[in-house]
């Protein structure tokens, strides 16, 4: 059935306003609606970026159904219960009415409704209810962010039996990789050359798509490190700086040092996330910030913080809270500056004023990183740019440089020793953990004692621009005070301009008074961090203007790169391997690879 032949069928619900010219759709919604109606498949996973329109799609395919009569139902099924309610009040936009506190204990769905929303929990509880419900009624059942079918077995079994039955399954979803291998129901998998089942989606509309298309903002990453101090279980005192290599117990444990309330470095970056946020707020006056914490008490501790640094309150938001999906709705509504929030906001709430973020979260998992820069990625007029302030440790910077890649869910990966598969398994089951349930940190018991934060680099595009500066210095106040409103090439000429101007300046230090590609490799003078950053900088800038020339992605180029040359991730790498990296990719520019 084509998209003509369905805008005229006889709707079903007579009462309900039809789909307005002011609902038209974008052209990716379009392109996924054409396919959808072309092929009208039982099954249909559509994978695009947070903040591309994923539920405005869904409801389109709702009302087309609904009108041809091919369904006479619609559950939703949400992560969230904050997410049921937000479906229901943009179903009820268009006409749809879907009731989002139905239960177990309710009874009957009165015939005003169209349907139902409820959370993947709520299914695992009582499965062979909604299996009745489809059973009974041609249903259209809609799975947002699908892969938390997977979160485990029980939920992914239940949602098996529940829908089963249903007449269609549209499977939504913008992160649908996962670290684990459990399968996630009604999604295909497709076996590759190498023998790995792959997840396959039926449409998928990536984060590059959508800038370019203008539907999402640019990110500008702002990482910050710092000196730290804390003690060990053991008693013994360690100093480090973030940043810095080290092994992966020392990296937590800096990584919650820097994050700790009784420090310095929040107060710090707090203070310069509220600068840049009162220079966005010069082009756009109602942008508004928001810090992801991990803990309860820590979140706290930073609306504390930012009630010091700004005068006003911050909107506190937490998991167990009975009232927070009123406080973001009053907080998405308002001009307020900030909003303190524990994991519930990292995917899926619609906040589209939300220009800048502080990530002070110890999860790291692509998934998660994903979700939670999507809260900031909306666009809602052409310019505007998105702030996401990190800690310089090295996964949240790969994650940062890698936007872009478009990631599916594998199966078949062999387990490792101890039955994890790695690394991720444990941070997912800890994203996927009550926030304030002991246990989870025992396991790198350790004390901080202080830290102090300064100012890193700057990532956009794959590149990296800047060089380690203090705290409140003319470096970072330069990239504290972009302008608010930029288009992607300029900001991209202006982090340009920023970055030669501060290495010209570095190389009149006595610390810089050595160019690197200057002279060969046995006269160079030791290597400053100073100047490892620089080079990491370059290799990044070229790897940019590689991926605009061939289309191929960073993270492609960066892992050709490291086969040619060899050595671990650019965070990792010695100056010795950056310059190799460097020349190559100089060797493809000039041999015209």
């Amino acid at each position: 059935m084509s998209t003509a032949a369905a805008s005229h069928l006889s709707p079903a619900f007579p009462n309900r306003a039809p789909w307005g010219t002011a609902n038209k759709l974008r052209a990716w919604q379009q392109g996924a609606l054409d396919r959808y109606l072309e092929r009208q498949p039982r099954d249909f996973l559509a994978v695009a970026t947070p903040g591309a329109g994923k539920t405005t799609f869904a409801l389109r395919i709702a009302s087309e159904l609904l009108d041809a009569h091919v369904v006479h139902q619609i559950t939703i099924v949400a992560p969230t219960e904050h997410l049921k309610k937000q479906w229901a009040e943009a179903a009820a936009r268009i006409g749809l009415r879907i009731d989002p506190n139905y239960s177990s204990s309710s009874g009957p769905v009165s015939r005003e409704y169209h349907g139902i929303a409820v959370t993947y929990a709520g299914v695992g509880v009582h499965p062979m209810l909604h299996r009745r419900r489809v059973e009974n009624r041609k249903t259209l059942v809609i799975l947002d962010e699908i892969h938390h079918a997977g979160d485990s077995k029980s939920w992914g079994e239940a949602c098996m039996e529940a829908f089963e039955p249903a007449t269609r399954r549209l499977a939504l979803t913008g992160t649908p990789f996962r670290s684990d291998i459990n399968p996630i129901p009604f999604v295909a998998y497709e076996e590759g050359k190498d023998g790995i089942r792959r997840s396959s989606a039926d449409y998928t509309y990536g984060y590059g798509h959508a800038l370019s298309d203008g539907v999402v903002r640019p990110v500008i990453f702002l990482s910050y490190s710092g000196d730290l101090r804390w003690r060990t279980k053991a008693g013994d005192e360690i100093a480090a700086s973030l940043g810095e290599p080290m092994t992966k117990d020392a990296i937590s444990q800096a990584w919650r040092t820097a994050l700790d309330p009784q420090g310095s470095w929040m107060p710090q970056v707090l203070r310069a996330a509220d600068k840049r946020l009162g220079e966005v707020r010069k082009a756009v006056p109602d942008a508004g910030g928001l810090v992801i914490a991990t803990d309860h008490e820590s979140a706290r501790a930073y609306a504390r913080m930012i009630r010091e640094i700004t005068g006003q309150g911050a909107t506190l938001v937490l998991s167990d809270d009975a009232g927070a999906s009123k406080k973001i709705e009053d907080f998405s509504a308002s001009e307020e500056r900030w909003m303190v929030a524990v994991r519930m906001v990292s995917e899926g709430v619609d906040v589209p004023r939300l220009s800048v973020g502080v990530f002070a979260t110890t999860i790291s998992t692509p998934l998660f990183f994903a979700q939670a820069v999507g809260r900031f990625v909306r666009a809602r007029r052409r310019g505007e740019t998105a702030s996401v302030f990190l800690p310089s440790v090295p996964t949240l910077l790969q994650h940062a440089n890698e936007m872009e890649i478009e990631r599916d869910h594998v199966l078949d990966r062999p387990k490792k020793e101890g039955g994890m598969y790695d690394e991720e398994d444990a941070l997912l089951a800890q994203a996927n953990a009550q926030k304030d349930e002991p246990g989870q940190q025992e396991e790198f018991a350790f004390e901080a004692l202080e830290s102090e934060a300064r100012f890193d680099r700057v990532l956009f595009d794959g590149a990296e621009f800047g060089l380690q500066a203090h705290v409140g210095s003319e470096e970072e106040q330069e990239y504290l005070g972009l302008p608010g409103l930029l288009e992607p090439d300029q900001v991209q000429m202006l982090l340009q301009s920023r970055q030669a101007k501060q290495v010209a300046k570095s190389r009149r230090r006595p610390d810089h008074e050595a160019d690197l590609s200057e002279k060969p490799a046995d006269q160079r003078p030791v290597v400053t961090h100073r100047q490892m950053t620089a080079m990491r900088k370059e290799l990044n800038t070229m790897v940019a203007a590689w991926h605009h020339r061939t289309g191929q992605t960073h993270g492609q180029i960066h892992n050709e790169l490291r086969r040619v040359c060899g050595g671990p991730a650019v965070a990792q790498a010695s100056a010795g391997q950056l310059e190799a990296r460097i020349g190559k990719i100089r060797e493809w520019a000039t041999s015209g690879r």
